[in-house]
């Protein structure tokens, strides 16, 4: 197997691979590379780790057809640092030569058996709008776990409902819901939960493609787009049940511009440790933010802001507050509340499809 090609292009794709490939699985030591194949004028990049995997397509120069599997994170990292716009890679026995200008790296390759086959969902596929739900994605996905100990909360419910398809993250401490009107990915009434992995990983791979595919299995989906395919296991989970949650009446809301609140939770940062609650005096002109550090310091930030209600004072983990913000389109936000103790929801002004629950944080004084 021998080919050359342009280094970025190789270099972002094989970033994909580095990601999704298991460095954990000391019995199956393949699952740590990326397969390679090329046939003709095209190289094929395969990853997996046995529950996610990421399947690429380049166009290259192709010198020799072959396939070869070499570590991911090895040879991206290589092929990251060459000094040359243009990297030749050669598969020859159990070496891989990676070289561009007057560099040049030799790495051991897997035995391509090793390698497993990638099943993909076999029902018809779905065309879907890649701007809006690589959008959604970024809203959702975020507020999804990372502990493998709660596995129904390292997922993203995906839920056919009348006239649309939501998606709902949580990780108990914040809850994002996105609304997609008109989406018929779907079958009436079906619901699954996708890894959050997987979904960060597809928004990652949509970029700024306008359509993409998506097709389900019993127990797989299979998301196409680009010259990118990713199939991810599909999680057997009861999804915690969110709807109380957010149907609830909220007595106070305060209106403020986005941008400004977004810079001044990410000022207070610099002094907010990780369990230092950042508070929100949401008052009738104003909004209110502070952070006090034992022996570092405070902050005290103040912008102008509506409220319809009674003044209140939450406080709330900083990053978690900032994660919602960050979320919200538009330049208006609104925050409504109940009491200091309840959760608050986060949502963009006359935006009746993106909802961020956040619990508040117990302020000391």
């Amino acid at each position: 197997m021998k080919f050359r090609v342009e280094r970025e292009l190789l270099t972002e794709a094989l970033g994909a691979a580095a990601r999704v490939a298991s460095n954990r699985n000391n019995a199956m030591p393949a699952l740590s590379g990326v397969h390679m194949q090329v046939k003709g004028d095209a190289l094929v990049l395969t990853c997996t780790d046995n529950d996610l995997s990421v399947r690429s397509t380049l166009a290259v120069g192709g010198a020799q057809d072959g396939v070869a599997v070499v570590s991911a994170k090895l040879i991206s990292d290589i092929v990251r640092a060459m000094p040359e716009e243009k990297v030749t890679i050669d598969a020859q026995g159990e070496e891989v030569i990676v070289s561009a200008g007057k560099s040049q790296f030799t790495v051991p390759t897997f035995a391509a058996t090793d390698f497993p086959n990638i099943v993909v969902a076999g029902t018809q596929p779905v065309t879907i709008g890649a701007k809006v739900f690589g959008e959604a994605l970024g809203q959702v996905v975020r507020a999804s776990s990372n502990d493998m100990q709660r596995l129904a909360l390292t997922g993203v419910l995906m839920v056919a409902e009348p006239d649309s398809v939501c998606l709902v993250a949580t990780d108990s401490y914040r809850l994002a819901v996105r609304q997609l009107p008109g989406a018929t990915m779907l079958g009436h009434g079906a619901e699954i939960v996708v890894p959050g992995r997987a979904l960060s990983e597809l928004e990652r791979l949509i970029g700024g493609a306008e359509s993409m595919t998506m097709a389900l299995g019993e127990n797989r989906a299979t998301f196409e787009v680009g010259g990118s395919t990713l199939t991810t296991t599909l999680l057997n989970v009861e999804f915690p049940k969110y709807k109380q949650l957010i149907s609830g009446h909220y007595p106070n809301k305060v209106t403020t511009a986005r941008e400004p609140l977004l810079e001044a939770v990410r000022r207070s940062r610099i002094l907010a440790r990780e369990t230092t609650p950042v508070r929100l005096e949401m008052l009738s002109n104003s909004i209110r933010l502070s952070v006090v550090t034992q022996d570092i310091g405070q902050v005290v930030d103040e912008l102008d802001a509506k409220l319809d209600g009674t003044e209140i004072t939450i406080g709330f983990n900083s990053q978690y507050l900032m994660d919602g913000i960050d979320a919200i389109k538009g330049d208006e936000i609104t925050i409504e509340s109940t009491d200091p103790v309840k959760p608050a929801v986060l949502r963009g002004v006359g935006d009746k499809n993106y909802l961020y629950l956040v619990m508040p944080q117990r302020l000391t004084s």
